[in-house]
Formats: structure tokens, C-alpha cells, sequence
């Protein structure tokens, strides 16, 4: 694993390591074959930081957000969280899906109070707290629609409520933009930055999209196509909030582009086997 540096302002400096995976090997059984989507992944990350993990179809990043989310534990190696190894989910990492997963029969509101009344909390507070994310994800005037009346970009903003709701202090967040067109994507972007900005939890943000990464992310983890290893670390350096015309931005795209670009010719020629082997 190596470590590139873009070196165009100071780093933003982070107190504490939340997040330590040593080791991990994540291995499957299909087909009578084992297929092997992670190998030696070592990565520590501070609490607060913004980490996105970039890489091409199939270089395992939903596979490694699923093992710190504790849905699919590793084949080997560990994940300790607050130096907790982490076994199952728990409420310290919530998750949030490119689908949205909300629930179609309950209105905006109480999909975002959901979580908070499983867990008990009292009705006073259940009803400060989603009127206050309501407002700041610009949902208040939503607050009695269902799912089936919302534009995508809605809905996603209505999961991501429902986590915040939650108060979890780490947010996995698996290609959580991808199915919206750009503008709404760029406007959920910033939102995103905004939201994080004032609570300052810990984001781990799995895309296929180099710009996206580079907009979002203090470090940018690449990853190679199967199995998945790290191929580099990118700190980025720049200032917020990030012009995507300037030069130093469009330097770093091109650098990323090249790393993706390789890995995701490995894919290609993997395809190409394949198809050919049918």
C-alpha cells in the first residue's frame, strides 16, 4: 500500500483513531468456487474524518463497509471500533443504502422516528428531534407524504434523517447519491458537508465517482479490482468548499483517473475471460 500526497493546503488535523482494520480477508463460496473480495486490508480512521472508498465494480468496497457495519464479519484479520471488536451492527454505526430502504406505508415523519421509538425514546423528545431534522434536511413541508410521492433526492434525504435521528457517531454511507441525476446529486453533496461539518461524525462513503470523492473527502482510500487490496491513500487538501473548475482540483481528478482507470481495465480483462470461458 502506498500513500500519495496532495499537498495544497494544510491538513485538517483529527484528535483520535475510532476505526482500526487489521488484517481483513473477506472470502465467499459461489458456485463451488471461493472467491476472494478482500485481502489484507489495513486502515485506521480518526473520528470525525470524512474517508471515501473509491474503486471499480467488484474491487470489494460494499464488502469492507458491510464487515465495519458488522453484517458480514471478515474470513480473517479484525475491526475494532473505539477499540470494540466489531462482531454485529450496533447503534454507534449507522447505515445508509443507495435504495433508501424507507418504509412505504409511513409518512416522512414517522419513517425519520422510526429508530427513535424502537430504541424507546420518549415521545418529547422523538417529536423535537424530527421536527429539527425535518428542518434541516428541508423536509418540514414533507412531514405527512408518503415515499411513493417523493423525487428520489427526497427520499434519500428522508434515510438519511432517519439515521441521524439515530445519533449514531460513525455514518456508512454505500453509494448513497448513485441514483440521482447530477444536480440533485451535487445538492445532496453539500447538505451532506454541511450536516457533517456541524456534527463532525466519522463518513464512510463508498463511489464509483472520482469527483464525487475528491469533493467530499479528507482522504480518499483506492482500492484495487479483486481481490480488493489498498492501492494508495489520497489526502485531500483542499480548502472547503471545493471548486471542481479550478486547476489543483482537476490535477487530482486526472492523478485518480489514471489509478482508477487500471484497476478498472483489470476488470474489463476479467470480463472478457469469463465471457469467453461461457
Amino acid at each position: 500500500m502506498t500513500t500519495t500526497h496532495a499537498t495544497l493546503a494544510p491538513t485538517i488535523k483529527f484528535p483520535t483513531t475510532q476505526i482500526v482494520i487489521d488484517g481483513v480477508d473477506k472470502r465467499f463460496s459461489t458456485s463451488g468456487q471461493e472467491v476472494v473480495a478482500l485481502r489484507g486490508i489495513d486502515l485506521s480512521i480518526r473520528t470525525g474524518e470524512f474517508i471515501c472508498l473509491l474503486g471499480p465494480s467488484g474491487c470489494g468496497k460494499s464488502t469492507l463497509l458491510n464487515a465495519i457495519a458488522g453484517f458480514s464479519p471478515p474470513s480473517a484479520g479484525r475491526i475494532t471500533v473505539d477499540g470494540v471488536p466489531v462482531r454485529e451492527p450496533g447503534p454507534d454505526r449507522g447505515m445508509v443504502f443507495q435504495e433508501y430502504a424507507l418504509f412505504p406505508w409511513m409518512t416522512v415523519a414517522k419513517n425519520i422516528a422510526f429508530g427513535l421509538e424502537i430504541k424507546g425514546a420518549d415521545r418529547a423528545d422523538i417529536e423535537r428531534r424530527t421536527a429539527l431534522l425535518m428542518e434541516k434536511l428541508s423536509l418540514s413541508d414533507f412531514r405527512d407524504r408518503y415515499p411513493k410521492d417523493l423525487s428520489g433526492g427526497m427520499r434519500q434525504r428522508v434515510a438519511i434523517a432517519r439515521i441521524l435521528a439515530l445519533d449514531s457517531p460513525i455514518l456508512l454511507m454505500d453509494e448513497p447519491f448513485g441514483a440521482l441525476d447530477a444536480l440533485t446529486r451535487r445538492t445532496l453533496q453539500d447538505e451532506l458537508l454541511r450536516i457533517w461539518q456541524e456534527d463532525r461524525k466519522t463518513v464512510i462513503f463508498v463511489t464509483h465517482s472520482i469527483e464525487e470523492s475528491i469533493y467530499l473527502a479528507d482522504r480518499i482510500v483506492v482500492m484495487t479490482y479483486r481481490p480488493g487490496t489498498i492501492k494508495t491513500i489520497v489526502p485531500v487538501t483542499l480548502p472547503r468548499p471545493r471548486d471542481t473548475s479550478l486547476g489543483d482540483f482537476n490535477e487530482l481528478k486526472r492523478e485518480l483517473s489514471r489509478m482508477v482507470m487500471e484497476e478498472q481495465q483489470r476488470f474489463t480483462d476479467d470480463e472478457i475471460r469469463h465471457a469467453a470461458v461461457d
